[in-house]
């Protein structure tokens, strides 16, 4: 049962990716979302209290898994490699990938007009600022950089850092690829900025 469970769940997720990137978040519906998913209504209310949380456990997903393969990086970088080199090695593993910026503008806007919505896209965004902060502590004690401001608000630049540049890369019309040498290159710079040589 827990295993059908999981796979209702992961389809109506992969569905709902799916539907998001085709027409936007405010434009795609449940219907449309069960229907490409192969599923009923029923099924998709067992599962998820609303479109919104089905929204921002696909971005939970997601943002999860670019973070697992940069921790998986991470543990394998050299020894005594320069702070911009380091950086270089993880930078590719882009947030950007699968996760367009066009979506998460539109959840922003939304949260603007929904309290609920502000409040769990915000501790959205806390767990995942979390998930940088270990990754920073582990980079920098691991090859012996200091960096120059608290590790909370490191990690809330280099998110905004990267937010802003999908979002710029995409209102340009690049491609994923030049996204992701785009995001290489402003975090690279920053890193530079940010850690004593």
């Amino acid at each position: 049962m827990a295993r059908s469970r999981e796979n209702t769940r992961a389809r109506l997720l992969e569905a709902a990716h799916e539907v998001f990137g085709e027409v936007g978040l405010g434009a795609a519906s449940v219907e449309a979302i069960c229907e490409r998913a192969g599923f009923t209504r029923g099924a998709f209310y067992s599962n998820f209290e609303s479109k919104d949380e089905l929204f921002l456990a696909l971005i939970t997903q997601l943002a999860e898994a670019k973070l697992d393969e940069v921790a998986v990086r991470v543990r394998g970088l050299p020894a005594g490699g320069e702070p911009a080199d380091l950086v270089g090695q993880i930078a590719d593993v882009s947030l950007a990938e699968r996760m367009e910026p066009q979506l998460f503008s539109e959840v922003r806007t939304q949260a603007l007009r929904d309290q609920r919505l502000a409040e769990a896209y915000l501790a959205w965004r806390a767990r995942v600022r979390g998930r940088v902060e270990a990754i920073i502590v582990e980079v920098s004690e691991n090859h012996g950089l200091k960096i120059r401001m608290p590790v909370d608000a490191a990690a809330q630049l280099l998110l905004d850092i990267s937010e802003e540049t999908a979002v710029q890369a995409a209102l340009e019309g690049r491609s994923k690829e030049e996204v992701g040498a785009a995001l290489q290159s402003r975090l690279v710079q920053l890193v530079t900025l940010l850690v004593d040589a």
